[in-house]
């Protein structure tokens, strides 16, 4: 009878320090929300209007929706945020209702893959609370949600997760290092004189006018200006996309500012035109007199893949050189 007492103490015991242990283990799983990022090769975002968005690491670069290019800044937002995750609090259970309220009718859902294509990690990103300092979040098969947060930062992280369609997509139009360019070209239709054409020839390059009417300059070359010029197109990045934009088609029937083609050593090509965004004269308020405001401030810029961008004059002004600038 005492050995049965003493095995029957034991087996519970040892069971309740076992289901202590597997208790243990499973709560903190559901509140473990950060994944290393240097594992995460595909990130797949859902929200309960059919927002479909697809992250997937390439050599150097994210790709978005199979397609474009993600925006560094974005992922990098984005990474950041899947590896720091943290729970904040657990919240009180007069809370927790309208928390599952909120991620099933407003939640995302994130999933996470590794570089093999198996699933790391799944869970939810729902609002924020109200001070905006945490936000809901809960992992899939947890039995209650979190408020988590990331650390050394303040705000709404569902943000980081929910951008729309072009908010994701790289806003560079121009990235070209000096080598890997063959040729640029760079065409003012309103002032023919002004347009130029710059092509590598062995070890230099040669300018030359871009329309046949125009008379090739006289005057000495200026050493260096070719390289000068072509190091502008390292990287040239627009302020949005306006690919929605109302005017758009009534924009791209007029005659342009400028006209830039790249062309890279592998032969592809990219045209960009460039029709300058017209500011309403200014009214002075107290004399009624009427003056244009000083020099273009903005661009639309109509890209050969079919984008239509908005840059700024004070980045992209320096490829709009002209031809006389490469000679003494």
């Amino acid at each position: 009878i005492l050995f049965a007492l003493l095995g029957g103490a034991t087996a519970w015991y040892l069971n309740k320090d076992t289901d202590q242990s597997e208790s243990m283990a499973q709560l903190k799983a559901e509140r473990d929300f950060a994944v290393n990022p240097d594992e995460v090769y595909k990130i797949f975002i859902a929200d309960r209007k059919g927002e479909r968005t697809t992250l997937e690491r390439k050599q150097g670069f994210w790709l978005y929706n199979g397609e474009w290019k993600a925006r560094p800044n974005a992922m990098e937002n984005l990474l950041n945020t899947i590896g720091s995750v943290q729970m904040k609090f657990k919240p009180p259970k007069a809370a927790v209702d309208g928390m599952i309220k909120d991620l099933a009718t407003q939640g995302l859902k994130v999933e996470l893959y590794n570089k093999k294509g198996e699933m790391i990690k799944t869970y939810y990103v729902g609002g924020a609370t109200p001070d905006e300092r945490g936000t809901y979040m809960m992992i899939e098969g947890a039995e209650e949600p979190y408020v988590t947060y990331l650390p050394n930062w303040e705000g709404n992280l569902r943000f980081r997760y929910n951008l729309k369609g072009d908010d994701w997509r790289d806003k560079t139009i121009f990235a070209y290092e000096l080598e890997d360019i063959q040729s640029v070209s760079v065409e003012y239709p309103k002032q023919k004189n002004k347009s130029f054409i710059v092509e590598k020839e062995g070890n230099g390059y040669t300018i030359k006018p871009f329309y046949d009417i125009t008379p090739p300059s006289t005057k000495p070359y200026k050493p260096g200006s070719a390289e000068s010029f072509l190091i502008g197109f390292e990287s040239l990045v627009a302020e949005a996309f306006k690919n929605e934009r109302e005017e758009k088609d009534s924009i791209i029937q007029q005659i342009p500012f400028s006209i830039v083609t790249v062309t890279d050593v592998k032969g592809n090509s990219k045209e960009v035109k460039f029709h300058p965004l017209l500011v309403d004269n200014i009214v002075d308020s107290k004399t009624g007199a009427v003056f244009s405001p000083g020099e273009v401030e903005r661009y639309f810029a109509e890209v050969s893949n079919g984008d239509f961008m908005m840059v700024q004059n004070r980045v992209f002004n320096k490829i709009f050189w002209a031809y006389d600038f490469f000679f003494n």
